[in-house]
């Protein structure tokens, strides 16, 4: 026959199951409204991306224009005789190199774009004069002003070095503290200038310093909504932007690293959406960064609405749980919680509240019932069991005290016939101390201290009905003596160890009765010494099979099954031999303490 699977919802608790429930009636809800929203994001993404590529394309336009036009200058300015001719020929007098000088001095400064008043673009020309033969004219730059300066080659900067390695190509750079006056570098459009007219040989490098203003001109044209404006080398390294931080490399994510030698990428990643639009010949780059928040602005009044519908949607779904849960789960969690802590014999307690008609409502009468039920049941066994115990303690009870007072009075006989009269009094007086702890004013339990006193009355007797003393050692410790033991345990394995073991060998013999307390555990021996070897295989069987030997006694059967009735199957009594003769009889108890008197 075909097994039907099992329902995997079966293995879930109810209140799990509601929860569920309620997942599947609102997940719908969010993943539409998630699915929405993602899409009208990524249809907004693309539109205004596609918008930043085009503006993009035409602020990269505008700034290719300044280039240009700052690269005509210089073109000019390089082509120019009077930079032509700033290198001596061995004839010039120094009036003449004067001339020179001044001459292009003016010219640079008709180029720049403001003047010497700190305009936006400054065209500056640093002559190499290795030589020195224009020692009249500046050596450093003193201010923020165009002109013609000369450098040595002992003082040469490290930009002007790498341009005459670039040879004659134009570079865009920031140049770190170029201006003494100022501690900010400035964005630089730097090349050498090759001496034409001799075909070899480099007058110097051509330096036009603040492009940054007027590329932060261009950048102004554009307007981004919280968006920021890069240009970079090659290398990330910022050139200019619209916020500060020139100088410094501009972190791109992954994806919008180039791969090509020129042209224009989009990317969304995190926050941001990047635009990069490169070229490796000019090694340059124009960055777009934009805040993904501020494009979504347009879409936030939709997203409210499916919200509020959502979350409306959300709270009904929740009071209709509510309440199922209120009236199926409250009862049944009760209810649950009652069976779980349901101990039999122990009352429950009613539960509160109407109780209905339905299944959940025949439910519970029908645990409450069962349980009551089983409450009385169990009282009854338990009853019936007590009973079953008394009876029992009554029996072995009735058992040892004849044997006891039989034994004694025997004692007492054969002494008195023996000497007379004159040990009587001492007899008797033990006899009685015997007698008053063997009843113990109706207690079952007795401490051991108590159980020590009535074996050593015991054992007095018995020494005095022998001619041939045995000796006795105890071995109590004190920790012991208040703790419980049942009465009249010690005097059977007592006079089993005198009969069976030390009754002939007169002052060989000895008794050696211990107690001792190890973790929560007490053990009471009793060893002898006696060379007669005990049948410990026969012991073991009247201790613990049903219907024993009846010749074996009913001593120590009785002491054993008082110990467990008394405190469980898991204590006792057990007999081992003795080295190098002699037997050991063991009690094992638990540590269990005297209530004090009124408690």
């Amino acid at each position: 026959m075909r097994s039907i699977p099992a329902n995997p919802l079966t293995r879930m608790s109810v209140n799990y199951q509601l929860i569920l429930l309620f997942l599947l009636m609102v997940s719908p809800v969010f993943m539409l409204q998630w699915y929405g929203n993602m899409k009208a994001e990524q249809i907004l993404k693309r539109n205004v991306t596609n918008a930043y590529l085009e503006l993009n394309k035409q602020n990269l336009s505008l700034l290719n224009r300044d280039m240009d036009s700052i690269n005509r200058i210089t073109m000019t300015i390089i082509q120019n005789p009077l930079t032509q001719q700033m290198l001596p020929d061995g004839t010039d007098t120094v009036l003449t190199r004067v001339g020179k000088y001044e001459a292009l001095d003016k010219l640079l400064k008709s180029y720049s774009i403001g003047g010497d008043g700190g305009g936006a673009v400054a065209f500056s020309l640093y002559v190499n004069d290795p030589n020195d033969d224009y020692s009249f004219a500046p050596k450093v730059r003193q201010a923020a002003q165009a002109g013609v300066f000369f450098v040595s080659d002992r003082n040469q900067p490290e930009w002007f070095r790498e341009a005459l390695q670039k040879q004659g190509k134009g570079e865009l750079k920031i140049i770190d503290h170029f201006d003494p006056s100022s501690d900010q570098g400035t964005l630089s459009y730097v090349r050498a200038v090759n001496n034409i007219s001799h075909g070899n040989g480099v007058i110097g490098v051509l330096v036009v310093t603040k492009l940054e203003r007027m590329i932060e001109n261009d950048f102004r044209s554009v307007q981004l909504p919280d968006g920021e404006i890069y240009l970079t080398d090659w290398s990330d390294r910022i050139l200019a932007s619209t916020t500060k931080g020139a100088g410094s490399t501009l972190p791109l994510p992954p994806a919008a690293k180039v791969t090509a030698m020129e042209g224009i990428l989009d990317t969304v990643h995190s926050d941001y959406i990047y635009v990069v639009n490169y070229s490796y010949l000019l090694q340059q780059k124009l960055v777009y960064r934009i805040p993904i928040h501020s494009l979504l602005q347009q879409q936030n009044e939709l997203k409210r609405v499916i919200q509020l519908i959502s979350v409306v949607y959300s709270m009904l779904a929740f009071i209709v749980v509510m309440y199922f849960w209120r009236s199926l789960m409250n009862p049944m969690q009760k209810l649950v919680h009652v069976i779980r802590s349901y101990v039999p014999g122990k009352p429950v307690r009613k539960m509160t509240g109407r109780r209905g008609n339905d299944e959940l409502g025949v439910l519970i009468s029908s645990v409450y019932d069962m349980a009551d039920r089983l409450n009385h049941l169990v009282n009854d066994k338990y009853q019936h069991e007590i009973k079953q115990k008394e009876a029992q303690l009554q029996i072995l009870y009735q058992q040892i005290n004849p044997h006891l007072l039989y034994n004694t009075l025997e004692s007492i006989y054969w002494k008195s016939t023996l000497e007379g009269k004159g040990e009587s009094a001492e007899m008797i007086k033990e006899l009685s101390k015997l007698m008053k702890i063997g009843l113990s004013r109706g207690r079952e339990l007795i401490m051991i201290g108590e159980e020590m006193e009535h074996a050593a009355a015991y054992i007095s007797l018995q020494q005095r009905r022998y001619e041939h003393k045995f000796r006795v050692e105890w071995k109590v410790m004190e920790d012991v003596r208040p703790l419980l033991i049942p009465k009249i345990t010690l005097q059977p394995l007592i006079e089993n160890a005198i009969i069976h073991g030390v009754k002939n060998m007169g002052e060989d013999g000895e008794i050696v009765i211990s107690a001792e307390l190890q973790d929560d555990k007490v053990t009471v021996r009793v060893e002898d010494n006696g060379f007669r070897e005990a049948d410990l295989a026969a012991i073991r069987r009247s201790l613990h099979e049903e219907q024993p030997d009846p010749s074996m006694g009913y001593g120590i059967r009785n002491i054993h099954q008082r110990v467990r009735l008394h405190f469980g199957a898991a204590y006792g009594l057990g007999y081992t031999r003795n080295q190098p003769h002699g037997t050991v009889a063991t009690i094992t108890l638990p540590k269990c303490e005297a209530v004090p008197a009124g408690q």
